[in-house]
């Protein structure tokens, strides 16, 4: 049953995700962090979440190693899509961590929403 999911998460990857940060997730070191073994992908989900729909800008520190880039805020997607392309990153290259539902990137946006 989530074969579907991940093959619509891996399509979303390779679309908007991987010029950035590589096909296999290793991005491009002092350009772009990588989404393999860092708990920026596997650690708090709401973090993750509103990386991807709010992006992200400024000096961050990944695995050690410091990366001072933009990317850009992907809130055009929606919320299944979303969770769909965050449980790919979270369950590949290496990384095996929860799922991340629809509902979760629901509830994040609302909260944003509100916020406004």
């Amino acid at each position: 049953l989530d074969k579907g999911v991940i093959a619509g998460g891996e399509k979303i990857y390779s679309l908007y995700c991987a010029t950035c940060h590589q096909k296999d997730g290793k991005g491009a070191s002092g350009r772009f962090p990588p989404l393999a073994g860092t708990d920026w992908v596997v650690g708090n989900k709401k973090r993750l979440i509103g990386v991807l729909l709010n992006g992200l800008e400024g000096n961050i520190v990944v695995n050690g190693e410091s990366y001072i880039n933009a990317m850009p805020q992907h809130s055009f997607l929606n919320n299944a899509e979303v969770a769909n392309v965050l449980t790919y990153i979270r369950q590949n290259f290496g990384n095996h961590a929860s799922e991340i539902s629809a509902e979760e990137v629901k509830s994040l946006r609302e909260t944003q929403n509100d916020l406004k």
